[in-house]
């Protein structure tokens, strides 16, 4: 009986450093997964609402400008061209 408790002594911070190490991984994988689900659900490019239609944000922004609309000379980045 003695040399089991003395057994069981000795092997009781082995046991517990593994199973503190056990813990940390699996919380590490299911931080991983996680982030690769919300990861999968997230929309490829961000789209809003416009008069009611959903449009590609990088689209409505690079093919219109307001100041082209309004008729005035404007440069590539769409901005007031002052000459």
């Amino acid at each position: 009986m003695d040399n089991l408790s003395k057994l069981l002594q000795e092997a009781k911070p082995l046991y517990f450093k593994r199973k503190r190490i056990r813990n940390r991984i699996k919380a590490g994988l299911c931080m991983l997964i996680g982030i690769a689900v919300i990861g999968l659900y997230q929309p490829a490019s961000i789209t809003y609402e416009d008069n009611g239609e959903w449009v590609n944000y990088e689209q409505y922004m690079s093919n219109t400008s307001p100041i082209e609309e309004l008729g005035l000379p404007v440069d590539e980045y769409g901005l007031l061209m002052v000459s």
